[in-house]
Parts: C-alpha cells; sequence; structure tokens
C-alpha cells in the first residue's frame, strides 16, 4: 500500500522566507502522517506569479539555493516540487523529485499556457517531448526533460497544468508506457465553474490512461490579480477518492489517500461534496484574494466610498464576510497575526470589522434618501466604521473658478457629463485622505460592464488602490446581493436590493437611472461574451442575438451599436483600472486578457454594416 499526498500552498511571488516555511510545514506533515508520495504545486519555490523576473539570470540561481535547502528535508519521502530552472541559456518550468533527500531529475513543462491570462512563451522554453537531457548541478548530473520514474509496483509520469489541458498530452504517451501514477503540479488560476471541468479532466484523466492522477494547485492571491483556488484531487481509474474542500485561509492544506498499487480491482469511496454554485465560489474567491492583498501588502484596512448602490453594497458585503471567514477558520488569534494585526483589542468579527474597515457616504444635492438609509444600515449591521458628509461645497467651489475662467455658467443643458464628472472626481481627494491616515487600502467600485462602456468617471469613482469587483458583471453583482441577503442574512441589503442601480449624479427630479443612460445590464453581459469574449463583429453579435428575442431588432441593433462605439471610445479609461481580481474566465483589462488598441477606427464600417443588414 502506497500513501499518496497532494499540498497546496499559499505561496508569494519572490517571498523565499514564506514560501519555504509552507514547503517545510507541508514536507514535515507528509512525513508525520507516513506518506510516501508528495506532490507540491507548480513554482512553488518561487511562486508562480514573478513575471518578467523570470527573463532574468538570478532568480534561477536564487532558485537552486532554495531547492538545495528543501532537498535535506525530504528523508524517507518522495517528493516533487516546483521551480523554475535555466539550462543551456533557456528558460525552463520544472519539477524536481527528490527521493529520501536526493535528486532523482526534473520533469520539465512541455505546454506553455499562452492564452487568457497566461503569458508562459515569453518566460520558458517548452520541453521536448520523449526528450532526455543531464543537467549538472553542484557537480552532480541529473536527467532533465520528460523522465518517467519506477518504484516496485509503481510507474510515475508528471503533467505540469496546461499539459492536462491538450488533445495531444504527455499522458498519452504515458499510457503507451504502463505509467500507472501521474503527478500534476499546477499553477490553476480561479474562474468561475473551472473547478467542475478539472474535476472532470482529473477523473477522466484516471479513467482513459488507466491511472492514478493526483493534482495539486496552489493557493490564494499570489501576486495581486490572479486566486488560485487550492484544489486537491485524487483519482484512480475513473473514480475520484480524494478531494479538498477548496478556497482556504489556511496556509497548507494536505489530502492522503491510500493506493494499492499492485491490486487493479481496488474500489474507492466517492470524497464530500462542497458546495460550488456561482455564489458561493464569488463568496469564497473574493474574500481569500482581499484577506491576501490586505496582508501581503502590508496594509491596515480598507476604505470605501459606501453610496448605498449594488456596487459599493457588495464590496462592503464582502470585507465583512472575509472576517466571517477568516475567524471561522483560522480562529481570531491566528487571523489578526497573519495579517499583522495583533494589536487589534476586538475578539469578535464585528469588532474587528469596525477596526479595519472605514466607509463614507459622500452625499450631494443630487442624493437620495434612500441610498443613503442603505448605505448607513449596512454598515451598521457590518460592524464598520461609517462617515457621512456633504461635497456640494467642493463641487461648488471647482465649478465657480471654471465659470469665472470661461467667462459663463456651467448648465446641465450644455454641460451635463462635466457637472456629473465633477461630483464624481470632488470625492476622492477625501476618501483617500481617509486611506492615508488609516494606513489602508481604498477600494473603488467599477464592475466590468462599467468597464465595458466606460460608464465611470476617471480620478473619481474609479480612484482606489484596488477593485475586487472589475471582472464581475452589474447583472451578476445584482443577483448575488439578492442571494446575500437571502442566505447570508444580511437584511439591511433589502434597501439597496429594492433600488434601481443610479449614479445620482443629476438633479433628483430627472429620475437618472444606469440602464436608462446605457442599456439594460442583462443586455450588456450578452452582447459582451459575444463581442468581447468570442471576439466577434457587431453584425455576428446581431445575428446570434436576434433569435433570442431579447429586444426588438431595431432596438437590438441600438444596444450593439451604443456598445462597441462606448467600448471603443473608452480603452484608455480600462488601462487604467485599479487591479482587479481575475475571477470569470474572461475580464475587460488589457494587463491581463483583453487588449485592444486606445486609438481605432472605433468599428465605422462594421457598424454600418450592422445598421444596413
Amino acid at each position: 500500500m502506497t500513501k499518496l499526498a497532494g499540498a497546496t500552498l499559499n505561496q508569494t511571488a519572490l517571498n523565499w522566507e514564506s514560501n519555504y516555511k509552507h514547503i517545510a510545514e507541508a514536507i514535515k506533515t507528509a512525513q508525520e502522517n507516513q506518506v510516501d508520495i508528495l506532490c507540491l504545486p507548480e513554482l512553488c519555490i518561487t511562486g508562480y506569479g514573478c513575471e518578467d523576473l523570470f527573463l532574468g539570470n538570478w532568480i534561477y540561481d536564487r532558485a537552486l539555493q532554495e531547492l538545495e535547502k528543501v532537498r535535506p528535508l525530504c528523508t524517507n519521502i518522495l517528493v516533487a516540487v516546483g521551480l523554475p530552472v535555466k539550462f543551456e541559456g533557456k528558460n525552463y518550468n520544472t519539477t524536481c523529485i527528490v527521493k529520501d533527500t536526493e535528486i532523482l531529475g526534473f520533469y520539465v513543462k512541455q505546454n506553455l499556457a499562452n492564452d487568457g491570462v497566461h503569458y508562459e512563451p515569453r518566460w520558458f522554453t517548452p520541453g521536448t517531448s520523449e526528450k532526455v537531457d543531464t543537467i549538472t548541478i553542484n557537480n552532480k548530473t541529473y536527467d532533465f526533460g520528460d523522465i518517467v520514474l519506477e518504484f516496485g509496483d509503481i510507474k510515475m509520469g508528471f503533467e505540469i497544468c496546461e499539459d492536462a489541458w491538450r488533445e495531444v498530452r504527455p499522458a498519452c504517451r504515458l499510457y503507451e508506457k504502463g505509467v500507472n501514477l501521474i503527478l500534476n503540479p499546477s499553477a490553476s488560476h480561479f474562474a468561475f465553474d473551472k473547478t467542475l471541468a478539472r474535476e472532470e479532466l482529473v477523473v477522466s484523466s484516471s479513467k482513459n490512461f488507466h491511472c492514478t492522477y493526483l493534482y495539486a494547485n496552489l493557493l490564494g492571491n499570489e501576486a495581486g490579480r490572479m486566486i488560485y483556488d487550492g484544489e486537491m484531487l485524487i483519482a484512480r481509474h475513473g473514480t475520484l477518492i480524494q478531494r479538498n474542500e477548496w478556497l482556504s485561509f489556511q496556509d497548507v492544506q494536505l489530502i492522503y489517500a491510500n493506493v494499492d498499487f499492485s491490486n487493479e480491482n481496488e474500489t474507492y469511496s466517492a470524497p464530500k461534496k462542497y458546495a460550488r454554485d456561482k455564489n458561493t465560489e464569488f463568496l469564497k474567491a473574493e474574500t481569500l484574494a482581499l484577506y491576501d492583498y490586505l496582508r501581503k501588502s502590508r496594509s491596515k484596512g480598507f476604505i470605501l466610498s459606501l453610496s448605498g448602490g449594488a456596487d459599493s453594497s457588495s464590496i462592503a458585503v464582502l470585507v465583512a464576510e472575509m472576517v466571517r471567514r477568516g475567524i471561522a477558520e483560522l480562529g481570531v488569534d491566528k487571523f489578526l497575526s497573519k495579517a499583522g494585526l495583533s494589536s487589534i483589542e476586538a475578539r469578535d468579527v464585528r469588532g474587528i470589522v469596525s477596526a479595519i474597515f472605514t466607509c463614507a457616504y459622500q452625499g450631494t444635492v443630487n442624493s437620495s434618501e434612500d441610498t443613503f438609509n442603505s448605505a448607513k444600515e449596512l454598515a451598521s449591521q457590518l460592524g464598520a466604521t461609517f462617515y457621512h458628509w456633504l461635497i456640494d461645497e467642493e463641487v461648488a467651489s471647482y465649478t465657480k473658478k471654471i465659470e469665472k475662467a470661461i467667462d459663463r455658467p456651467l448648465t446641465w443643458e450644455q454641460d451635463d457629463i462635466t457637472l456629473q464628472n465633477i461630483q464624481a472626481r470632488a470625492r476622492s481627494p477625501i476618501i483617500w485622505m481617509l486611506a492615508n491616515i488609516n494606513n489602508a487600502l481604498l477600494l473603488t467600485t467599477s464592475n466590468r460592464s462599467e468597464g465595458d462602456v466606460g460608464y465611470a468617471t476617471m480620478d473619481g469613482d474609479t480612484s482606489g488602490s484596488i477593485s475586487p469587483i472589475a471582472a464581475v458583471d452589474k447583472h451578476f453583482i445584482i443577483g448575488w446581493l439578492n442571494w446575500a441577503e437571502q442566505e447570508l442574512g444580511y437584511s439591511a441589503l433589502s434597501h439597496v436590493n429594492s433600488l434601481q442601480p443610479s449614479a445620482e449624479l443629476r438633479p433628483l427630479e430627472n429620475k437618472q437611472t444606469d440602464e436608462t443612460d446605457l442599456m439594460p445590464y442583462h443586455i450588456i453581459v450578452e452582447i459582451e461574451k459575444l463581442a468581447i469574449k468570442e471576439h466577434q463583429s457587431p453584425l455576428e453579435v446581431f445575428k446570434a442575438l436576434s433569435p433570442k428575442n431579447l429586444e426588438a431588432d431595431e432596438l437590438l441593433k441600438q444596444h450593439i451599436t451604443r456598445f462597441y462605439t462606448l467600448w471603443s471610445r473608452n480603452q484608455w479609461k480600462r488601462e487604467r483600472i485599479a487591479p482587479s481580481f481575475h475571477v470569470d474566465d474572461f475580464n475587460v483589462d488589457p494587463r491581463t486578457w483583453c487588449r485592444f488598441p486606445i486609438l481605432s477606427g472605433s468599428f465605422k464600417e462594421e457598424l454600418e454594416a450592422l445598421n444596413n443588414y
């Protein structure tokens, strides 16, 4: 009987001390549980998100130094540990196999991820199938490449993350060689529903290649934008035999399975299932990402301009849930000490929320009592420190100076956008003051739908350190808030859930709403899936959506025209959105997923073709 284990680690790019500590803890825990084979995640020595530092030389030298610290730990156990290696002047993403303190060789990743958020070919050279070289390290020579190892009844092969997601993959050749155990160390970012596809991949791989398949992923917000869910799966001959609870606040988690490789007919029971609906996924991913960003940036809390609307309300709930979930899993002392907040005296969720989370409602003559009450009651229920003030004086001061300079009054008829934007921008300096005073992160409230069409004020509501919900659409946020009111018990959300989303930047008698300014949010969602995710032309989008009867054809054409016009006009805004968490299978952040020219022809001929169709 062989005891297999996978470990997930919450690593940080270039944090050598912390990364080594987590690796050592995983190895020690595995040894204490009599584990024979332990698989650690991809690039866990350096962290996956080192970006262009992988183009240098020193990082590879340091990674080997860290490997030399890990190697002596591996007594009476085989450990697969991920690190980058430079070989013959080229950079490789590898997994080193250490058994009883001796290095057995390095498997080299053969398929580099180069879509969506990934740019691995920028940094690494792919390994070659069936090719095994030798590499000399500290005067010792090791196999380097497409290696296979044998121990008694076990014949072991490897895939690293993207290797497994290709139609022609290493496992196909490993099956032909009679490999019965495949280890997959991964750095697979979180996205909605990805866990379902990942489980299917692992289980089907174990069936199709008649093997035991062990998958171990990185965990947490490693370097700022990507969230790793820390999912670990062990499957054998088409049956999932072990899994963990993912998106954990723990730095290290292990799962184990005993496998008799001499008995092909051994049967296993399925492990416990966990909730993986989209609302729960969002809650868990965002709260873990916020906690990791807070502690890894060495900040002391969060600041939020709480308008009482859907976006800021969702972020407020997420911060409170970060505290609740973190304490439930770690306990109060560990939750605070990990975040460098041990000086906080409060020992309950509301007290800690009050200490690290400050909200401010910044009203104008155009703000309503409804949104003020929404913000005030939500902050009260969460326990957040809450301030409120008016910014009319600041708006009037800016306005008067411009009126004097141009020698005419500003009017809503002539200067609508100017008068709207100055209100949003006037809120920014004072809320930044709170962030500076508290040494806290200012949370900005842009969502993906606003990013699509530029429905945001630069240096106003987009102003902040981090934009937690910029990768999800407004339609989802509205639905999630209703779910949070019912399932999480935040009754104060009844206020925002009864309101029509509005920027409240025009006079109240205008009854401004987001969807009147733009189009229905569910229409934006349908258009962006095709236009942005699928890269389709305006006419292609119309042909795909028209049969769905979402709107009358002429109105649908108007919506599509408006979307493409606003999209192409506002790339400069998307270039300046604060760093955001990647949580969907696509986003509009040009630094991670969607690149688009700042200056373009704005789809002029393509929109003419649509409207002439």
